[in-house]
């Protein structure tokens, strides 16, 4: 259980180019510092989820993802029963059993131009982090001023 009422999961791998735009975004939030927020990196394997997220009510997950054809540095945003991206459809169900889902999950999605090994973002990607990060935030934000009893709104949603 994280004790956090936000949990940002940046999820990805910092040797695989676009692909560390989570992990970037995850140490971005960290720095911050936020009372009742947690922010952690995973490579997207369902149980490395269900831990990052286990008792918070909010988990925002943000990750690359490549589409065809490709905008990279476009944002989507959604919730995680509309996301095809990570290991979110095997974490989904395995926590409802398990008892370990937040309140809400919202996937932040990253269009990556490269996901090859090296280390750095592309320039369209790199340019998208400070959106990525601002996006997240504003996530985080509503849950982290809603009254803890509030309930919240779970409508899948695209950027």
């Amino acid at each position: 259980m994280t004790g956090a009422r936000a949990v940002v999961v940046g999820v990805g791998n910092d040797y695989r180019r676009d692909d560390g735009i989570g992990p970037a975004v995850a140490r971005a939030v960290e720095k911050l510092c936020l009372p009742g927020v947690l922010a952690t990196i995973c490579d997207g394997e369902p149980t490395g989820l269900l831990d990052a997220w286990a008792g918070a009510d909010l988990a925002v997950v943000v990750d690359a993802v490549l589409c065809e054809p490709a905008t990279p540095g476009r944002i989507w945003l959604t919730t995680a029963a509309s996301s095809h991206a990570l290991g979110i459809p095997d974490a989904v169900p395995l926590g409802a059993v398990l008892g370990r889902l937040p309140r809400e999950i919202v996937v932040v999605a990253v269009e990556a131009q490269t996901l090859e090994l090296g280390a750095g973002l592309s320039d369209r990607v790199a340019a998208a982090l400070p959106e990525a990060i601002r996006v997240t935030m504003r996530e985080v934000e509503r849950v982290r001023t809603a009254p803890a009893s509030a309930g919240h709104d779970t409508g899948s949603d695209t950027m």
